[in-house]
């Protein structure tokens, strides 16, 4: 059967009125303020990149069509989060940033119909942020999850929670959080974890200080947050008890190719500010875009964009199908933080002093795209993970084969 990697008429379209929405309306703010959303005017600036982002007809494109958005699959998502993340700016103005964008996902998937209609329903409009709190400081969860140390413990009628996380992006001003805290197990054990929803003016929830890191275009900082006898009802659970950890995975796996989509788009804007100023500036007799070596850095970019699109359509493609998808999000997120961070460095090389200084954007995207190699699980862990599955594998085949080899023995 043949395989088709055009995309439909509309979604080509929407990339179109994306990628020109971004470069009149949001590139121009993002280089004024020099990729600092904060310093661009923080949530009275999303609200009015929202609104023009509305009327250019290319708002919200994941949310379900029933909350206002354009309901586009995970394959669909991928060039137009792309066109999207071409400015830092960019998937704030498309109400596709992190974390909203992975909540919404899962809320249109967990939630039930009350709980849609009071954290949805806004969210998907742009009326609230929220927050996803499950990072914690050592020894609780971090990349490993299994380490959740808040702890939710029941009472009459609901849930009392204790506990601390930290670098939660987007806290503050967050209008409402997701909680992942331990109902039942220890520390270390797998299972027992429950995910409520609580408004942000919920007594005993408190956002503390934002932990500074090199980015800088994530609204609402990456911050402390704690939960000192923070009281809930059982209206709050989100799910199932005790079942956080596996509706995590149907937020995780879609947010890892979100953020590919995403910072593709800041890997590609980076690759084509450098052939633009390589295609004309002349060095040593020639213009650097024709010397051997700067072709090198130029075609090595053009192949990780090429791969990284391939492996991210890849993995769409199986979550559109409704897998899990753990193998190939493993695969495509690593690869494609490590070719994003290679995009980006060729690029700052190919422009010598100008690609480290403030006159080209290319300094603050590599601080920007940095992080990727740690957001959503680093490196390192999911190729803990894609081993530990292929190991695992192997060893399946080899006890099938002797079992199948015994069975033939057997029946002589």
């Amino acid at each position: 059967m043949a395989i088709d990697f055009a995309h439909s008429t509309e979604v080509q379209t929407l990339v179109e009125k994306t990628s020109e929405f971004i470069r009149s309306e949001v590139l121009p703010l993002e280089d004024a303020h020099g990729g600092d959303i904060a310093a661009a005017g923080g949530d009275e600036v999303r609200v009015d990149l929202q609104n023009k982002a509305r009327e250019h007809g290319v708002f919200a494109p994941h949310a379900p069509v029933e909350y206002g958005g354009l309901g586009l699959n995970m394959v669909d998502r991928a060039p137009v989060f792309e066109a999207g993340g071409y400015s830092l700016f960019g998937p704030i103005a498309l109400n596709i940033g992190a974390p909203d964008e992975g909540n919404v996902h899962m809320l249109a998937h967990v939630a039930n119909a009350e709980q849609k209609e009071q954290f949805l329903a806004p969210l998907a409009r742009g009326d609230v942020r929220s927050a996803f709190a499950m990072t914690e400081p050592a020894p609780g969860a971090g990349s490993d999850p299994n380490a959740l140390a808040t702890r939710a413990t029941r009472t009459d009628g609901g849930w009392v929670i204790n506990g601390r996380k930290h670098f939660i992006t987007g806290a503050d001003g967050a209008g409402y959080f997701i909680i992942m805290a331990r109902t039942s197990g220890e520390p270390g054990q797998a299972g027992g974890a429950t995910m409520f929803l609580a408004p942000a003016d919920t007594p005993g929830l408190g956002v503390g200080r934002h932990i500074t890191t090199l980015d800088r275009a994530m609204i609402g900082g990456h911050c402390e947050v704690t939960f000192e006898d923070l009281r809930l009802s059982d209206d709050a659970v989100l799910g199932e008890v005790d079942k956080g950890f596996a509706y995590a995975q149907v937020r995780l796996g879609p947010a890892r190719m979100t953020h590919v989509m995403r910072w593709l788009g800041a890997a590609r804007r980076a690759h084509d500010v450098a052939v633009d100023l390589v295609a004309d500036r002349e060095a040593f007799g020639a213009k650097l875009g024709d010397l051997g070596m700067v072709q090198q850095m130029i075609a090595d970019n053009e192949i990780d964009i090429a791969a990284t699109r391939a492996l991210l359509l890849h993995a769409c493609w199986e979550l559109d199908r409704g897998d899990r998808a753990a193998n190939s999000t493993s695969i495509a997120k690593t690869y494609a933080a490590e070719a994003v961070g290679r995009i980006v460095d060729r690029s700052i090389q190919m422009c010598g002093g100008l690609g480290v200084s403030d006159d080209l954007p290319l300094a603050r995207l590599s601080r920007e795209v940095r992080p990727f190699r740690i957001y959503d699980g680093p490196s390192e862990v999911h190729r803990w993970a894609i081993a530990k599955r292929t190991v695992g594998a192997a060893r399946r085949r080899r006890v099938a084969v002797n079992a199948d080899s015994a069975a033939k023995e057997s029946g002589r």
